[in-house]
């Protein structure tokens, strides 16, 4: 399209940059598309699953998995807190990450340093040590809800001091740590 000198300033910028921009507006809403729905990444603030996460990972989350199978023991996951937290200040867009326990309708105790599930002793090679505290009673893991625990069982706010985790709150998957590049990898 001709210009003449007469074409404001701005309208001439535009129709030179017009297809950049257009470029640039398409970028944009994939990136937000992307984050959005299906994944994001995310920042590890606190020593709570040492050694399996230590602080300043940072992390791949997806979030599509979930809506074909639900969380599944062992999943390392991202959730917004739950209204317990909320109501000790925690903020709602404040995210936790810790790993999947306990599914609906498992029975869970901790006794002697050992987590059982169905009364059967969790092998958890990935923890920093064996919890020092004790859940001796028996309890169901409610519909809908999942029992949640920090690899370093001694220094995480979870599931053993808040209770159960309603399958709302759940963001995503941690899959992949992108950084720092001599730990990059899946996470498992």
């Amino acid at each position: 399209m001709a210009t003449n000198s007469t074409t404001p300033w701005w309208l001439k910028i535009w129709q030179e940059q017009k297809e950049n921009i257009k470029v640039l507006a398409i970028a944009l809403s994939l990136s937000l598309f992307v984050r959005i729905l299906i994944a994001e990444p995310r920042y590890i603030p606190s020593d709570s699953m040492l050694p399996t996460l230590e602080v300043g990972d940072r992390l791949v989350i997806e979030k599509v998995s979930y809506n074909f199978h639900p969380p599944g023991t062992g999943d390392i996951i991202v959730f917004e807190p739950p209204q317990q937290l909320q109501r000790y200040g925690y903020a709602k867009n404040q995210a936790f990450i810790k790993r999947i326990i306990g599914l609906p309708g498992d029975t869970i105790r901790i006794e002697d340093g050992i987590v059982y599930i169905n009364d059967q002793p969790l092998a958890e090679n990935y923890i920093a040590e064996p919890p020092e505290y004790s859940l001796q009673n028996s309890f169901q893991v409610p519909e809908d809800k999942y029992f949640v625990m920090g690899d370093n069982r001694n220094n995480s706010n979870d599931s053993h001091v808040w209770g159960f985790l309603p399958r709302k709150n759940i963001i995503g998957r941690a899959i992949f740590r992108f950084w720092p590049y001599q730990r990059l990898g899946s996470v498992n």
